[in-house]
């Protein structure tokens, strides 16, 4: 520590009793740590020593003013100027010009002076280092550093940072703010360009509302400076390394981002609302040219990819994701995108990450924001391992209302933002009209998320100058607001009357750069067909239609690479110590491929996994405590039981050549599937698995399901071959570990949009897997959904052996051994899905012989196997009943989608019935011993002829 020079220690008059004391546990907290204690405090206890007592003589010091008289100083002041500057730092944000329409009272009495007892004369005497050590060098004195931090703090962009406990980031972010390198002197040639960009911003927005006059478009206007925004963080980003750029957003602004970030060209823009067909103007498939067939999606939805070149090198990628009109659940798939765009998946063991190689920006809205759950879900994965993405990019563009409903009625928090600070990410609110300050505030984001890989927020305060859409009248419901804004300058003209002040732009020079857009937008018009054009709208099939299923893919594995591949993962270091228990149960599995072994569903998992990624198809699995597994059977992950450490045996595989990542997700589902939904479509030939700790847990991400996955194709074109594992079947566990609910699924089930399947046998899982694997890349790709078992996954009945592995192969329909032999005496079939399948069969083994009956298990609801189920009917000339068996109530399950297809194809007299639960509310019973009673009622009811009275 540095010691004060004799005869020139401070005075430190006045203090005593609580006042003295409290200057004392500053001064021990400041031996201890100095960073325990403000900045301010802790440079002048190392300049001045420990404080002393009253009793003690007084001693003058030197001040820092040209004068240079010394002088004995109140402590009393010198600890409120340091708690004032604390309060400006702090609070400064109350009192600071963010708000364009100036409707929100500035709390000034925050940083007035008055208000701590310090007068101009006291600040003056106190030295300007004690007030803020980062101040400019021609700061004298305490007063103008005060007044400093008062221009810092409360000017066109305001911070909050104080909720950020890494010392090392806050004071970074407290020397960057107040060294005065926030606010960059930018060139005159860079604010015209930017004046150039919000004409261009403005006029696009005019044109379409002169053009399409009442069509919805979610304009920008009152927060055109998001554009110039957007511009700035990508050009620093790809400075910084950034190889990829995903955007995800709602639909407000959407059109002009697309057209000037994005490059979109505006004829395409125009001929969406001229209806006119896109792939007559740009043939390409997505967003900008979806297949006549496909439903397509509105305007404002739409995505896009840009390539940025130089010199005919593409530099970078930009992507704008597709998004629903439930605004903030694309958050978690441009998360998604982002980590599949920054991993290396060509290695085996986990992917190489690398953060700086693509950045992802999400710009919300200020009132969804705070109000949709999905966003602090998506937060949250910002610093975990499996998914973290070294820092996002959050823009609020706030208009300070959603549709029709003020802030003071949408959220409980006073800005938008403040959800973020409980995972200390740095704010900064910012005046959307002052558009330098915003391109500051874009340099400081990306320096930022260079230097600490973390989150930062841009909360934009603009306004919306129109109402929700273009065809809603705002005056009805918020007149106030818009008398004020219909008085408000907009930010091109604010900004051009700044730069032709300063002698920069004349005012011919600003009708010249409208002119040369509106000529553009004119010359761009002009292209587009002026009448509708008619064309025949009849549906075109998708790529794969029910009829055709997949392709013939092999998914067996040599029985010899499978028994090596067992045995490799089985072997693990001598000095890491497995559980007793588990090493005992995992080593049972060496018995698998000897002539009576057996394979489990957990093993047919591992080898289908490892053989996947022995074929160089990478692996990424995730969900809630997927790394043992919820029932204890996965284990891909061991733990040494002695000092907690990790092997993957998955990683040292010799065959493997590519990677495999396995991560226990947060206790979330909507942001988690979205998040391995975008990672997929970025990752296309990545096999991305998400597991539901229990198949009910999906209802929690029901947005992601019905919105994304089951209908990206026919909106956006855009392909996905997720597989998501929902645990299901009823054991008594009560109502909400049953069911997945199957029945959604099925309700979605269109246009070979994905597969469905309720699988029997360990064998059928592996080849399902592979099967999924193989068409990854192809054009028959679909999201793949498992209802998985339960207490089936050690059941005998549901183990296959080795050669099922080997040769066989993912099958449709499978058909109970030992039952429909004699076709000519079978006059009930019985069809079934998953564990009531299993139930049926066990029940056989101690029946008496049925040659009436015969068992079908549908492996795959969706597609329905309709072809193969017909022809196995054909075979049985005297069939009476067809029934569908299920655990499911009636209204649940598969069977009010199956019914109607079976009815179709039942041979002719053939009664098509029902047996299982009925009609419920709820999915199951809460009383085990009831399931017991109505599940046994359902397998007694199956299995018995209706002469006879029992089994």
């Amino acid at each position: 520590m540095k010691k004060p020079s004799t005869g020139h220690d401070p005075v430190w008059q006045g203090f005593h009793g609580p006042n003295l004391g409290y200057v004392i546990d500053l001064y021990e907290k400041y031996l201890e740590n100095p960073e325990l204690v403000d900045p301010e405090i802790s440079a002048y206890f190392e300049r001045w020593g420990p404080p002393v007592s009253a009793q003690e003589k007084p001693q003058t010091f030197y001040s820092e003013s040209l004068s240079a008289q010394p002088f004995f100083p109140d402590m009393e002041k010198v600890f409120s100027a340091i708690r004032l500057a604390d309060r400006i730092r702090s609070y400064g944000h109350l009192a600071a010009n963010i708000y364009p329409l100036n409707d929100h009272v500035q709390n000034s009495e925050i940083v007035d002076p008055n208000k701590y007892g310090l007068s101009e004369q006291d600040l003056s005497t106190i030295p300007a280092s004690i007030i803020c050590l980062d101040a400019p060098k021609e700061i004298r004195n305490g007063f103008e550093a005060i007044d400093y931090l008062k221009k810092v703090y409360t000017g066109s962009i305001a911070f909050e940072y104080h909720h950020v406990a890494n010392l090392e980031e806050k004071k970074w972010l407290r020397q960057k703010i107040e060294t005065g390198g926030i606010l960059p002197a930018f060139k005159k040639e860079k604010r015209i360009s930017i004046l150039k960009r919000l004409i261009q911003v403005e006029e696009f927005e005019k044109f379409l509302h002169r053009t399409f006059a009442g069509q919805k478009r979610f304009s920008i206007e009152g927060l055109d400076s998001m554009v110039p925004l957007l511009d700035e963080l990508i050009s620093e980003a790809v400075k910084e390394g950034a190889k990829t750029i995903n955007i995800g957003m709602a639909h407000r602004g959407r059109l002009n981002v697309l057209a000037h970030v994005l490059g979109k060209p505006y004829e395409l823009i125009f001929a969406e609302f001229q209806h006119a067909p896109n792939k007559e103007l740009v043939p390409s498939e997505g967003s900008i040219g979806i297949n006549y067939g496909w439903t397509g999606d509105v305007k404002y939805h739409l995505g896009l990819d840009r390539q940025i070149k130089e010199e005919n090198t593409v530099k970078a990628r930009i992507t704008l994701a597709n998004n629903p009109s439930h605004l903030e659940f694309v958050g978690a798939v441009v998360e998604g995108f982002t980590r599949a765009a920054q991993e290396i998946r060509t290695n085996k063991g986990f992917p190489e990450h690398t953060p700086t190689s693509a950045l992802p920006i999400l710009i919300h809205g200020d009132a969804s924001f705070p109000g949709q759950g999905i966003v602090a879900e998506t937060l949250n994965l910002s610093r975990l391992k499996g998914y973290q993405t070294g820092g996002t990019i959050h823009i609020i563009a706030n208009n300070t209302i959603g549709f029709t409903t003020e802030s003071a009625d949408s959220r409980s928090t006073r800005y938008a933002s403040d959800l973020a600070k409980g995972y200390e990410i740095p704010i900064l609110h910012v005046n959307a009209d002052d558009p330098e300050a915003v391109l500051a505030a874009a340099l400081f984001a990306i320096e930022y998320r260079t230097k600490f890989n973390k989150d930062f927020f841009i909360d934009l305060i603009g306004y919306r100058r129109f109402g929700h859409n273009e065809m809603d009248e705002p005056m009805t419901t918020n007149p106030l607001m818009y008398k004020m804004i219909r008085q408000h300058p907009t930010v091109k003209e604010l900004y051009g009357k700044r730069l032709m002040t300063e002698g920069l732009v004349s005012e011919e020079d600003m009708k010249k750069f409208a002119e040369d857009i509106h000529e553009r937008l004119q010359k761009a018009y002009e292209k587009v067909p002026k009448e509708k054009v008619h064309h025949d709208l009849k549906e075109t099939e998708p790529p794969v239609t029910v009829e055709k299923g997949f392709p013939e893919i092999n998914t067996g594995v040599p029985f010899k690479l499978l028994k090596q591949i067992n045995e490799e993962l089985l072997k693990w270091p001598e000095d890491f110590n497995v559980f007793g228990k588990l090493a005992k149960i995992l080593k049972r599995r060496i018995d698998a491929f000897d002539e009576n072994g057996k394979v489990d569903w957990a093993l047919a998992e591992t080898l289908a996994l490892a053989s996947i990624i022995s074929d160089g198809t990478p692996v990424r699995m995730t969900g809630q405590d997927s790394e043992r597994g919820t029932f204890a059977h996965r284990h891909l992950v061991l733990h040494d039981s002695e000092n907690g450490k990790v092997y993957l045996p998955l990683h040292q595989l010799s065959t493997a050549k590519a990677s495999f990542s396995i991560h226990n997700s947060p206790l979330s589902e909507a942001a988690v599937v979205g998040y391995e939904y975008g990672y997929n479509v970025f990752a296309p030939e990545t096999l991305v698995i998400w597991e539901a700790q229990y198949g009910d847990f999906a209802n929690a991400a029901q947005v992601m399901f019905d919105q994304f996955i089951s209908a990206s194709r026919a909106k956006w074109g855009q392909k996905s071959g997720l597989v998501m594992l929902l645990p299901h079947g009823y054991e008594g566990q009560g109502p909400e570990h049953s069911s997945a609910r199957l029945e959604r699924f099925l309700t979605l089930a269109a246009e070979n949009n994905w597969t469905v399947a309720n699988l029997t046998t360990a064998a059928q899982y592996f080849h399902i897997l592979r099967r999924q694997a193989a068409i990854l890349q192809k054009e028959e790709v679909r999201p793949l959904v498992i209802m998985t078992p339960k207490s089936l996954l050690r059941n005998p009945l549901v183990a296959s052996n080795g050669l099922e592995l080997s040769k066989g192969e993912f099958k449709s329909l499978i058909e109970q051994n030992g039952l429909g032999m004699d076709t000519e005496k079978v006059e009930r079939i019985l069809l079934c899905s998953g564990k009531i399948c299993i139930d049926l069969a066990e029940k056989l083994k101690t029946a008496e012989k049925k040659e009436w009956l015969h068992i079908i298990r549908v492996e795959e609801i969706y597609p329905f196997p309709v072809q193969q189920l017909k022809k196995l009917f054909g075979r049985y000339p005297n069939v009476k009943e067809i029934i569908w068996v299920q655990e499911e109530p009636k209204n649940m399950g598969a069977w009010s989608f199956v019914e109607p297809l079976i009815k179709e194809i039942a041979p002719h007299g053939a009664e098509v019935s029902y047996i299982g639960r009925r009609r419920r509310s709820s999915p199951a019973e809460g009383d085990p011993n009831v399931h017991k009673l109505e599940q046994a009622r359902i397998i007694d009811e199956a299995l018995t002829r209706k002469e006879q009275g029992g089994i």
